[in-house]
């Protein structure tokens, strides 16, 4: 018996009867050779904090576009938090930590620059419409190619809970559905964080009533949940919050919609204005200049529309490079971020 057989063996003995075990997984779309010392969940986690798009998070917005300061959260550090937090939450509940990890590793992976503002905009101009859990998981079963092989070819329970993150889908798995609440958890407790520190508002204009159940500070607010969650969903088969705490959360994060994501000093007209044109016009060159796509694109050519290849250019981008390449192609351009 090898090191992952053991591993899978003792996965029976310690984890919940709910967890998903990796002994059990549906598989891969392609059969592979397994690893002697990982299991699948384990594999496609390394797999994906190892890939180029993983990487790229690290310099796309998450919320304030271009802030001022060191300490705002990045797509990356925000898929960090949420990993952190369904960890917690997997391990309190006796759930798979693995397949957890690797779904909240990779659920982000097919952002926009610019965060939310960017994917408005190819929701707008790429027929069909753009949300970033279906580019998520297009990355990982296409974009992001090994040396011999199309794609992550990560494991259906990953694909599924990267896909269902987000949405009314629900996650075949408990550990997906963890993924699904803790991002939510991660990106309205960060958001008002940063948001405080850049003065758009302050702890005193929180609403009061989510306040009294879930706490007045980050800390407290994060615990309240975590801890919910756990009590909430130990040996259940679906992980989910009590109907009180998500009551709270949701008052919260309508709050943070109507204070914050919309505030015209969080996402000034100005910006957004030139967001929309550089996302644009970066789409729109690329669509009349398709030759100068990246080989990797233009190697599927033949598989994929032109309007499908270029959109995955555009997504792909980080807020840096998008900012740089609009000005290499439109000489005119005067940086603004």
């Amino acid at each position: 018996m090898n090191i992952r057989q053991e591993v899978e063996k003792r996965e029976y003995e310690y984890l919940s009867k709910y967890a998903t075990k990796s002994a059990e997984s549906r598989g891969r779309q392609s059969e592979e050779e397994k690893c002697t010392i990982r299991t699948d969940f384990q594999r496609d986690r390394d797999r994906i904090i190892h890939s180029k798009a993983f990487r790229r998070l690290m310099h796309k917005t998450q919320v304030f576009l271009a802030p001022e300061g060191d300490h705002y959260r990045t797509r990356l550090t925000h898929t960090i938090e949420v990993s952190q937090i369904a960890r917690t939450i997997a391990r309190g509940t006796g759930l798979n930590e693995d397949l957890t990890e690797a779904i909240a590793m990779g659920h982000d992976l097919g952002h926009t620059p610019f965060g939310h503002s960017g994917e408005t905009v190819l929701a707008k101009i790429y027929p069909g419409g753009f949300r970033h859990n279906i580019q998520s998981l297009r990355v990982v079963d296409v974009l992001e190619s090994g040396s011999t092989r199309r794609g992550m070819n990560l494991t259906e329970e990953v694909r599924d809970g990267i896909l269902n993150h987000t949405g009314s889908g629900v996650p075949m798995t408990p550990e997906g559905q963890i993924v699904k609440v803790s991002d939510r958890i991660a990106y309205i407790n960060h958001d008002i964080d940063d948001a405080i520190r850049s003065k758009i508002i302050t702890a005193d204009d929180l609403p009061k009533e989510s306040m009294a159940v879930l706490g007045d500070t980050h800390k407290k607010r994060i615990d309240t949940l975590v801890r919910d969650m756990i009590e909430n969903s130990i040996d259940k088969p679906t992980a989910q919050l009590s109907d009180e705490k998500l009551q709270a959360m949701n008052d919260l994060r309508t709050f943070m919609f109507k204070n914050v994501y919309h505030n015209v000093r969080v996402k000034k007209v100005e910006d957004i204005n030139k967001v929309n044109d550089i996302v644009e016009s970066l789409y729109n060159y690329y669509l009349y200049n398709f030759e100068e796509l990246p080989s990797e694109l233009l190697a599927m050519k033949d598989e994929y529309s032109f309007e499908e290849l270029v959109k995955d250019h555009v997504a792909g981008m980080t807020d840096r490079y998008a900012i740089n390449t609009y000005e290499e192609l439109f000489k005119n351009f005067k940086r603004f971020f």
